[in-house]
């Protein structure tokens, strides 16, 4: 007897899922496994999956197999925000950083999981509290970001209640590790290994002298403030916008620790998945 009983599945809103999800039906049926799915997404696929709302998913699933890229992967992550469920991040098409395994590997890995042949690697995420009360949380990076027409981001960043520095920038970036390859990245931060316990704090076209990135340690207290000469800024958590903010606000940034737990079966490490994604080659040979 496995110790797999309900899988949650999670679907990417364009991709063809189709020979993932009959994958996993043709598992689940040979193991009495039941199979879960939001309504939303199983009702636009012919499949014998119980549709569900999102907090029944989270509640019921012992497994939670997202089918897409990284997008899927943290709409997942964000779903099972707190709760100690594994997910398996299945790639359909571009390889990601999040993904576990392929649909040829799906049935291995399902019985593997279901053997307990596997470790979690806990994910953190970072939340704040909007100025309308509402809490929001992203597993890659919350950003405050310069609005179109508007003026830049005036922002100052404050540890430990001693000001550090302000950042004049198209977007000032708080990410998480796993979002060190996302926004962060591309405004020119490190590469953080997942295992690291740490806020990464930069900023997007720096206009200020100073545009390096700060690495925060989880218990060191962060706030974002923004400053007078600032325009009107969006808040983007996980690259969606969710408030807007403007001068005078504050954010208080909060870690939180294994928020997420995502499979990993040792097939890859992060760094093979990094250099792939990234096209990370050696900038010198060694003769």
């Amino acid at each position: 007897m496995g110790h797999v009983h309900t899988v949650g599945l999670v679907l990417h809103p364009q991709r063809d899922s189709a020979a993932a999800i009959d994958t996993i039906l043709r598992w689940a049926r040979e193991r009495n496994v039941t199979v879960l799915g939001l309504y939303d997404e199983v009702d636009r696929i012919d499949c014998s999956a119980v549709a569900v709302e999102p907090p029944e998913l989270a509640d019921r699933s012992q497994l939670l197999v997202s089918l897409g890229g990284d997008g899927t992967m943290l709409r997942t992550m964000r779903l099972a925000e707190g709760r100690k469920t594994p997910i398996l991040g299945v790639n359909l098409g571009r390889l990601g950083f999040l993904a576990e395994v392929d649909v040829p590997r799906l049935p291995a890995a399902l019985t593997a999981i279901d053997e307990q042949q596997y470790t979690v690697e806990p994910r953190l995420a970072v939340s704040t509290v909007l100025p309308d009360g509402e809490t929001v949380t992203a597993f890659n990076d919350i950003a405050l970001a310069r609005i179109p027409g508007d003026h830049m981001a005036a922002v100052g960043i404050t540890v430990e209640g001693h000001q550090f520095v302000q950042y004049a920038a198209d977007a000032v970036i708080v990410s998480t590790p796993t979002g060190s390859t996302a926004y962060s990245f591309s405004a020119g931060g490190p590469i953080v290994s997942p295992n690291v316990e740490g806020l990464l704090v930069g900023a997007a076209a720096a206009h200020s002298s100073f545009n390096r990135s700060l690495l925060l340690s989880l218990d060191e207290r962060l706030v974002l403030d923004v400053l007078p000469t600032s325009g009107r800024l969006a808040v983007e958590v996980d690259g969606a916008v969710r408030g807007y903010i403007t001068a005078g606000d504050s954010l208080l940034i909060k870690p939180v620790p294994a928020a997420a737990r995502v499979v990993r079966l040792g097939e890859t490490t992060f760094y093979e998945r990094a250099r792939r994604k990234l096209r990370v080659n050696g900038s010198a040979e060694v003769e």
